[in-house]
């Protein structure tokens, strides 16, 4: 390895531009023909020699040639993992063939694509300087947005991880503690309890305060309430706490994404925003359920819920270093309601929220046609999405005769399918709308396939037809795969609606939609241990729920802007 040599050295190469040899900048020909002079390479960081004919990359540092300078080799080796910066000062008096201050040039040489461009400036005594930026990571020139939406994707990716952990985990833990079918579907429909109770508040909050506060303290507290759950699950009263507390986290994430989606991103981009940040769900579920068992196989069910837990935290730690740099999408901050605080004789803050809380256009939300139609859609889209994930790895094993592994691996199928048709379907909507179709009829259509696909799918399962056990596989995989239509119709709805109140929609939507997973997944599991019947106690209900949903969102629904506070 060469030595490198300390930042005060220079490297002087006469008539020639580093790194790329004789490079144009400027007029047409730029310092090509007679215009060449003395450059000096001052190094911000170590720059070493190397003796090789050919010109290579070690690690991050940059090795660039000059055939004009007898083959010579140097090294930049930055002194920062993401910031590579050295400036060659030019001795040119005639500046007609610079750019302008501050202005970017192409690429030195297109081999270096690691190099994004060349800024050349003014320097001392008349000299130019011209600076090299390697942009690492990859995603730092992204628009704002984008990575606002991407990392809010990954909390739901963690979410449903953490959701979906407990329907693995509830087999070894019922044979460890000896808990019947009704005593595991309490333990599982506990979490809906806090999903429920933490819908309609945390969409107000997220109004109120802005989808960005709201998300962290959700992963924050479902996180550490997850890890919790080995430590309580000898004291049933304290697993069931447990658990509550991760639904009360991840029930105020869907408002705080929904309102971060339509303050930030516009109609013709609503439907794959939508679809990239809930397909994280489906992604979650899939990363949750591939490894809950080798988890468990190896390191016992604790394992998933601490590991699933730091998660959880390691993802609350990064989102802080992207606050101050995404300030300015902040939905509506709360600075007036603080600042009015500060005097002794202003009300209190809890009576300041409350009054906004009044402030919400209840009467004229609860009149809405469509509102009633988004309430009972998701209401009965939840009795069967809920369900499925709670109980579909337990029917799996009992009714199919599949082991943990297995049960856990064929439940993936679903979520695994639904991640290509969430984007399929939001490409299709977005498509669509952007041809001139009606949003409403947009949404009515997706929906639509969103119900009947999975009511249609499981009368198989339902009615014993003497298939194959991978064939009731296959069929049921396809039908809760299409459900995802359902993110480019209900779920987009709530910002068509109104992105004013988007967030406080989907909390009233969301509070109804948690029912099914306190009472269905609970009511499940009491009917499968009094009719032994998988047809009674899961599929025949959520079907009835399906048809019903799609004739009402048929006749109801609508995406028509609504001004509720008019």
């Amino acid at each position: 390895m060469p030595a490198p040599f300390p930042h005060c050295c220079s490297l002087q190469i006469n008539n020639t531009c580093v790194p790329g040899g004789r490079e144009k900048i400027g007029k047409e020909k730029g310092w090509g023909g007679a215009k060449m002079a003395k450059f000096t390479l001052k190094a911000e960081n170590f720059c070493s020699f190397l003796p090789q004919t050919t010109s290579t990359t070690v690690g991050k540092a940059f090795a660039f040639r000059d055939k004009s300078v007898g083959g010579s080799y140097f090294q930049l080796s930055p002194a920062r993992p993401s910031s590579l910066k050295f400036r060659v000062l030019c001795g040119i008096r005639e500046k007609e063939g610079v750019k302008k201050e501050g202005e970017t040039v192409p690429a030195v040489a297109p081999s270096h694509q690691g190099v994004n461009g060349v800024r050349v400036g003014e320097a001392e005594q008349g000299g130019g300087e011209v600076g090299f930026d390697w942009n690492w990571p990859p995603w730092k020139n992204l628009p704002p947005r984008y990575k606002l939406i991407g990392t809010t994707s990954l909390a739901f990716v963690i979410c449903n991880m953490d959701k979906v952990n407990l329907s693995v985990a509830i087999i070894p833990m019922s044979n460890q503690f000896g808990w019947s079918s009704s005593t595991a579907g309490l333990v599982q429909s506990s979490f809906f309890w806090g999903y429920a109770l933490s819908q309609l508040p945390g969409g107000w909050l997220a109004k109120r305060f802005g989808g960005r506060k709201v998300l962290e303290l959700g992963v924050l507290t479902w996180s550490c309430a997850t890890a919790l759950v080995p430590l309580l699950a000898g004291f049933m009263p304290g697993l069931v706490f447990s658990r509550i507390l991760v639904g009360i986290g991840e029930g105020v994430s869907p408002s705080a994404a929904t309102d971060l989606i339509a303050r930030t991103i516009p109609l013709q981009e609503r439907s794959r925003a939508v679809a990239f940040v809930f397909g994280g769900l489906s992604v979650g579920s899939v990363t949750g359920l591939l490894l809950a068992p080798a988890l468990i196989q190896h390191y016992g069910w604790e394992s998933v819920f601490y590991l699933f837990g730091l998660f959880g935290l390691a993802w609350f730690i990064g989102f802080q270093t992207m606050v101050e740099q995404e300030a300015s999408y902040t939905a509506e901050p709360a600075a007036n309601v603080i600042s009015s605080c500060s005097s002794p004789m202003t009300p209190s803050l809890f009576h300041l929220l409350f009054l906004k809380y009044k402030d919400v256009p209840w009467k004229a939300i609860f009149k809405s046609p469509a509102v009633w139609a988004m309430i009972y859609a998701h209401f009965c889209g939840s009795w069967g999405h809920y369900n499925c994930l709670s109980w579909l790895p337990t029917y799996f094993s009992e009714a199919l005769n599949l082991n943990l592994t297995e049960a856990a691996w064929v439940s993936i199928l679903p979520p695994l399918a639904s991640v290509f048709v969430t984007n399929l379907a939001a490409q299709l909507a977005d498509k669509l709308i952007s041809s001139g179709v009606e949003t409403t009829t947009v949404r009515k259509f997706c929906q639509t396939v969103g119900f009947l696909a999975p009511a249609l799918c499981m009368i198989p399962s339902a009615v014993d037809l003497g298939l194959h056990p991978w064939q009731v596989v296959g069929i049921l995989t396809a039908g809760l795969a299409l459900s995802s239509f359902s993110l480019s119709g209900l779920y987009c709805t709530h910002q068509d609606i109104s992105p004013e109140y988007a967030s406080i929609l989907l909390g009233i939507t969301s509070t109804t939609g948690a029912v099914p997973g306190i009472v269905g997944v609970a009511l499940t599991g009491y009917l499968l241990d009094t009719t032994h019947s998988w047809t009674i106690s899961l599929f025949a209900p959520s079907i009835f729920f399906y048809l019903t949903g799609t004739i009402v969102w048929l006749v109801f629904a609508s995406s028509k802007p609504q001004n509720f506070s008019s």
